[in-house]
């Protein structure tokens, strides 16, 4: 137990049955809601942390907006990775070659040490020249610059959990993940107001003390992850010591992992690139940033969709059950629709509500109002985008979703944006999103036809 996580291949073989035989609806709802509620309680978690700080100071909630792109591409490289890993190890077991299943899972632990290495290094000696690139309000800076700098240079358990975490759910295990995710999100929330006002004799440590929060909730998921990998049973075991990297395994991991890191930090540097647009506006700043952590409570759910989704199409198209990848992606296609269909019905009737959760003044709620209504629009073409994407991905065809991404999300929303914002001002830009959207969701159409003739019609 030491050195590895191992099972008999009798309970093995029981519980990779399920993935191939049990209903195809019953088996979703049981992998898809542990994950839709953990990927839930992340995005109250990130909305409760932006509140207290917008509460702390209007100066505090634009630092951490300008953050907020290096956040997102931290996640984009720790999951992005971590989806490689889950994907490779879904299509091993499902072909029935453990051995490679397991050395994928023993793979990613120095996978995500090596993430760790990477974003470190940036928040030691890039931090400060990323926040001079957008402000000169020495509050904004002094506090952007600690957030940063803070959540990088500590983001090894954050990275490790990644990994963990992407490994049990390649085998059917949805509720360790959730498990993991919810102690660390829950921690996050309860220290929050403590250390930013300084509560129960804390020290106000302001925008810092939630980073500080963020660390710590991170630690303490890092924490469960390790108990449960190593007391728990799972279908594949993980070496920590005296494993060998097999390369032939990271190039597998990373034929899906780097598109998949690309497709998602995509929308990192669309934010990099939006902020750059609005940086005359801390006010505009401010309201990107803020639908950014609502419309989390939207798509949360969707990736938590996503995350129980893709082990059961990779699994069986790895088993070449062409009837189960099909209906298992028509289901989650209708779940994502309708809590889209929901998210864009709220973002439409209660606009002002989400504002003042993160106490709006006049002007912030004379630019967020229609911003909310004309980008929510985007909400029901991104569930095709996305439900396909998982599609791709669960194939093993990373390739396409990265090229949908980068449609719906780079070569259409900023170009889209910057003419916009020149030709009619800030609040025609936001109609980029949705007019991005749409390009994307003819182009998923295109490649999901493409690769339906030339691989899934084949399959048994």
């Amino acid at each position: 137990m030491e050195n590895e996580i191992r099972i008999t291949d009798n309970k093995k073989e029981v519980r990779n049955d399920r993935m191939g035989t049990e209903p195809v609806g019953k088996l979703l709802a049981s992998m898809a809601w542990p994950a839709i509620l953990s990927m839930t309680i992340n995005a109250l978690y990130n909305v409760v942390d932006s509140i207290f700080v917008a509460r702390y100071s209007a100066d505090a909630m634009t630092a951490i907006s300008l953050v907020n792109p290096v956040q997102m591409l931290m996640i984009s490289v720790g999951i992005g990775s971590a989806v490689g890993v889950n994907s490779l190890i879904a299509r091993r077991l499902g072909a029935r070659r453990q051995e490679e299943a397991d050395k994928a899972a023993s793979t990613s632990i120095r996978i995500g040490f090596f993430n760790y290495l990477l974003f470190a290094f940036i928040g030691i000696f890039f931090a400060k020249p990323f926040m001079h690139l957008y402000t000169d309000n020495p509050v904004i800076f002094e506090g952007g610059t600690a957030y940063l700098q803070i959540i990088t240079i500590f983001c090894f358990f954050s990275m490790i959990q990644f990994q963990l975490e992407k490994v049990l759910q390649s085998t059917g295990n949805m509720i360790a993940p959730m498990i993991i995710s919810l102690c660390g999100a829950i921690t996050n929330i309860v220290l929050d107001p403590i250390l930013i006002f300084g509560l129960f004799g804390a020290p106000e440590l302001g925008i810092a003390g939630a980073a500080i929060a963020t660390v710590i909730g991170q630690t303490v998921s890092f924490t469960v992850a390790i108990y449960i990998v190593h007391t728990k049973e799972h279908l594949v075991h993980i070496q920590l010591r005296g494993f060998k990297i097999d390369w032939a395994v990271v190039k597998d991991i990373y034929a899906v992992g780097l598109p998949s890191i690309f497709m998602q930090s995509i929308g990192s540097i669309m934010l990099f690139g939006y902020n750059a647009i609005l940086a005359a506006s801390k006010t505009a700043v401010a309201v990107l940033g803020i639908y950014f952590r609502l419309q989390s409570f939207i798509f949360m759910p969707v990736f938590g969709l996503n995350q129980g989704a893709m082990p059961i199409m990779g699994y069986n198209y790895g088993a070449r059950n062409r009837a189960r990848l099909m209906k298992t992606y028509k289901l989650s296609l209708l779940v994502a629709g309708t809590i889209m269909a929901c998210g864009f019905v709220l973002f439409q009737t209660c606009p002002e509500l989400l504002l003042n959760l993160f106490g709006a003044n006049a002007e912030m709620m004379a630019m967020g109002v229609p911003a909310l209504r004309l980008i929510s629009i985007c909400f029901i073409p991104a569930a095709f985008g996305i439900m396909t994407g998982t599609l791709f991905q669960g194939t093993g065809h990373g390739v396409y979703s990265l090229l949908v991404s980068m449609i719906r999300q780079l070569a259409g929303i900023l170009p889209i944006a910057y003419f916009l914002y020149h030709a009619f001002g800030i609040t025609a830009s936001w109609a980029s999103f949705p007019l991005a959207e749409v390009l994307g969701l003819a182009v998923s159409v295109i490649m999901l036809i493409r690769l339906y003739k030339k691989e899934i019609k084949t399959l048994g």
